[in-house]
């Protein structure tokens, strides 16, 4: 893919966007600002059921070749795009999420290549934003980068945000996650980040990283799970940390309503228990990413049976790593 065909994909209904450097400025939005009349959106309540049915790309036999933008955008609903890096530009193929609220946007997570060339988030996300404040106009509106984890294939855009106007990228470390969220007894207590009316919810989930974070969307009642949880390879590296996020997400499941589990990659297969090797970057047949709460309890019940014994230990909707 060169930088003449990059384009930007967006489904579900809202079209094809070719993202052009004067479509890219949030602030082009405001520039009849005695004509705006500010209508926030009302997130209180559920806002119903996102819509996840959605053709992956699923890379390309010959990763050259491949005529798909480096980034495929869903919009979930009017509030609430997925986005995905194509395999082709990285095998990994992380998923990325941004939410709108009122006064602020947030992006959770920034994908595995830095550079803009190859990657363009930035320019995704800014065309994303652009659009919709056409849709919602309102001054000054702000952006959030955050981060399920910080293993680099969740952040390694982070720097195309350094120089963004109002915007904040949160650190992936210890420290600047506690600090940022405000967690006074990591991790123990979720925190809540207010989008202006759209509440997101950040509990603590090492175990994976001993930073991660999942969120838990009110408005869609969606869980992002990062690599905590999602259809793969779940690599462990603290397993006491791991077994109990695993236990306090199925708390929350029992405590909150979930539409859908949303992790960050897909690496398993239709076929159960079986995956895609590390490192390919074509799936014809992968798995669904969306994961209803029972997957989330078999995932409990499969870290009880393990009891922390080191090996790779293969069930049907994901595979468990520990010391391998």
């Amino acid at each position: 893919m060169t930088t003449a065909s990059r384009r930007i994909l967006l489904a579900a209904g809202l079209g094809t966007l070719t993202a052009g450097a004067a479509a890219l400025d949030p602030r082009a939005a405001f520039a009849e600002e005695d004509t705006l009349t500010y209508r926030p959106a009302q997130f209180s309540g559920y806002g119903g059921e996102p819509d996840l049915d959605v053709d992956w790309h699923a890379g390309w036999p010959s990763a050259k070749h491949d005529p798909a933008p480096e980034i495929q955008s869903h919009a979930a609903d009017d509030y609430t795009i997925i986005m995905r890096q194509n395999k082709s530009v990285n095998y990994e193929a992380p998923f990325m999420f941004l939410l709108f609220g009122n006064r602020s946007a947030l992006l959770i997570d920034t994908g595995a290549t830095p550079e803009a060339e190859y990657f363009p988030l930035r320019e995704v996300v800014d065309g994303h934003i652009a659009d919709w404040l056409e849709r919602h106009p309102r001054r000054d509106y702000s952006l959030i980068v955050a981060h399920t984890h910080g293993h680099g294939d969740h952040k390694a855009a982070d720097a195309q945000f350094a120089d963004r106007p109002r915007t904040t990228v949160v650190g992936t470390g210890l420290d600047a996650v506690t600090a940022f969220y405000g967690f006074a007894d990591w991790p123990s207590t979720p925190r809540k980040l207010d989008l202006g009316g759209r509440i997101v919810d950040v509990v603590p989930g090492p175990g994976h990283h001993v930073s991660a974070t999942v969120f838990y969307d009110r408005w869609t009642r969606l869980l992002l799970t990062g690599d905590t949880f999602y259809p793969g390879r779940l690599y462990v590296e603290d397993w006491d940390a791991f077994a109990a996020t695993v236990d306090r997400l199925v708390a929350w499941c029992e405590e909150h309503p979930v539409s859908y589990l949303l992790g960050c990659h897909v690496e398993m297969s239709i076929q159960p228990g079986v995956d895609y090797p590390r490192g390919w970057t074509y799936q014809p047949h992968a798995a669904a990413l969306p994961m209803p709460v029972a997957q989330l309890r078999a995932l409990q019940q499969a870290v009880r049976e393990i009891d922390g014994a080191p090996g790779v230990h293969k069930f049907d909707d994901f595979h468990v790593w520990y010391q391998v």
